[in-house]
């Protein structure tokens, strides 16, 4: 009896671990997707962990579960990533400058007080036309000076007067006075009117500013009543539609391969290649690009985030081809060591950071040169989300 109850013992033992091997077997392959393995094949589940399927979880291994409901409301989409090759790129900082050709400079020749102007004084964002007057400079003299040209004018005054009387009795004369006396006389008395003239405007005189171009006024620095030298910038009229961008490079062969160009975070527009400099500038070599809507018939002016003098990043693609794995710039994120990852979706629930090395290729698109194998399923869009995750 007592070995029969030890047989049925034994057996029910066996039943139990067979069913807890299976239990095992089953959890394992449910949570191990072919998407699940590095670059080099090894598999990136770790094992032993715990999925919490109740909600919204970062695992101790990293990973992430987020259920099918929170993966609707947050749009996450994944995507196989298929090795391909695209062109090389080469960041370069860079700032917007003004087009030289569309842009100008408002200076006062000689210092004085400023006047508003026909319009008053213009202020930024404002648009004028090529010719327009902005304001006015009333140029003062030293009060030597100025009491000079006043005693000049006096003294004028008193000539031309005596000229003119000259003038009237020499005319009355006319007959037995030569001709010729009486033109002298005239001639005097004319001469010393536009002396008059000319030194009595000079004493109220003003400089008229006008804008150089038609545009936008890009900066404007003076208010009514201000005293100016000569010299000082006061405004600066741009065209939004006509900008430049200008890049640097220390390496002096980049110029020779650019085939195209774009910003970094704008997609609205294109870039141009206008031509590099010959001579460094600071250690580095300048390049200036002309920037072009990428839809056309656009407005510059409403559409792009661009102003002069903005630091920017340029993206120039060469001719060269890398090997990779494309993706939109937006599935790349920084981990809490600020290093480049993205989300590699494992399971129905559950998404694994991978560290990778990326070069941008355009304002929109990245290229991952490490970290993807061809199998991966990669979080395209809302991989910030997931990495707020806590």
């Amino acid at each position: 009896m007592t070995q029969q109850l030890l047989t049925q013992r034994n057996s029910q033992t066996a039943v139990a671990q067979v069913a807890l091997a299976a239990c095992l077997l089953w959890l394992s392959a449910a949570h191990a997707a072919p998407g699940a393995h590095g670059p080099d094949g090894e598999h990136l589940d770790a094992p032993g962990v715990a999925v919490n399927a109740s909600g919204l979880a970062r695992l101790p291994d990293g990973s992430v579960n987020v259920p099918k409901l929170a993966q609707r409301r947050m749009a996450i989409r994944t995507v196989l990533a298929p090795a391909s090759e695209a062109a090389a790129t080469v960041e370069m900082p860079g700032r917007v400058i003004m087009d030289p050709n569309a842009s100008g400079r408002v200076q006062a020749v000689h210092g004085g007080r400023v006047e508003p102007g026909p319009r008053g004084l213009p202020v930024a964002g404002q648009s004028v036309k090529r010719g327009e007057v902005l304001a006015y400079v009333r140029h003062h003299a030293e009060p030597y000076a100025l009491g000079a040209q006043q005693a000049q004018l006096a003294e004028l005054r008193a000539q031309r007067q005596l000229a003119e009387q000259r003038v009237q009795r020499l005319e009355g004369l006319e007959g037995t006075v030569p001709r010729k006396e009486i033109d002298a006389a005239r001639t005097e008395a004319r001469s010393l009117a536009e002396r008059e003239r000319s030194i009595g405007g000079s004493l109220v005189a003003r400089e008229a500013l006008t804008a150089p171009v038609s545009g936008v006024i890009a900066r404007a620095d003076i208010v009514v009543g201000q005293v100016v030298e000569s010299r000082d910038l006061l405004f600066e009229v741009v065209d939004p539609a006509r900008i430049l961008v200008e890049a640097t490079t220390a390496d002096a062969s980049v110029a020779a391969r650019v085939a195209g160009a774009s910003l970094q975070g704008v997609p609205e527009v294109t870039l141009r290649l206008l031509g590099a400099s010959r001579s460094l500038r600071d250690g580095v070599l300048p390049l200036t690009f002309a920037v072009t809507a990428v839809k056309k018939g656009a407005s510059l002016s409403s559409a792009l985030p661009l102003a002069i003098g903005q630091p920017v990043t340029v993206v120039a693609r060469s001719s060269d081809r890398i090997k990779g794995v494309v993706l939109p710039a937006q599935a790349v994120v920084r981990n809490p060591s600020n290093e480049p990852i993205v989300w590699i979706k494992s399971g129905a629930e559950r998404f694994i950071p991978q560290p990778v090395q990326v070069r941008s290729l355009d304002a929109s698109t990245v290229v991952v040169t490490q970290g993807l194998s061809a199998d991966n399923r990669v979080v395209v869009q809302g991989a910030p989300l997931i990495s707020q995750i806590r």
